[in-house]
């Protein structure tokens, strides 16, 4: 569950981080929460990020999709657009989400497009649409991320990252 493959990502982007030695799947997967909920990246672009969760195994007590899981989606895409934003020397870090929740879902794939709102040199926003396989709306989220320099301690934790003025 959350298997990260097929991902599309722009040909301009594989080779800016490929010349890096950094592993692009890896960098901008769902994380190990993401792939836990079954967190799948389909596409994703500074411009446009999409990606699925199952319903199942990501629900309340009462059988409707959990608000969380929602949000998890959502920061997720919306971080990877930031990521991808900022470019190989910045980290993109979450500092404002916000979900509204329209409908329940009890079943199926939720599906998430994050777009920019503002793309900056410092912080980027992007808007979450979360729909379920009917196309209605089941959430929209915005996600604010300081975008800061990449430093030597951020760089263990990039698989084949390293920060400016050091090797890897």
């Amino acid at each position: 569950m959350g298997e990260q493959t097929q991902v599309k990502f722009p040909q301009e982007v594989i080779d800016e981080y490929a010349s890096l030695g950094v592993d692009l799947p890896a960098l901008f997967s769902a994380g190990h929460l993401g792939n836990r909920m079954g967190v799948h990246i389909v596409e994703a672009s500074a411009e446009r990020i999409v990606g699925t969760m199952p319903v199942e195994g990501n629900t309340q007590p009462y059988g409707l999709l959990h608000g969380g899981a929602s949000a998890v989606l959502a920061e997720t895409l919306g971080s990877i657009g930031s990521m991808l934003h900022g470019g190989v020397t910045k980290i993109a870090v979450g500092i404002d989400l916000n979900c509204t929740h329209h409908r329940g879902v009890r079943s199926g794939l939720v599906t998430g497009v994050a777009t920019p709102v503002h793309r900056g040199r410092s912080t980027a926003t992007y808007e979450i649409v979360i729909t379920d396989e009917q196309d209605k709306r089941v959430c929209t989220a915005r996600l604010t991320c300081l975008l800061r320099d990449v430093s030597p301690k951020d760089a263990d934790n990039v698989p084949g990252a390293s920060a400016p003025g050091t090797t890897g």
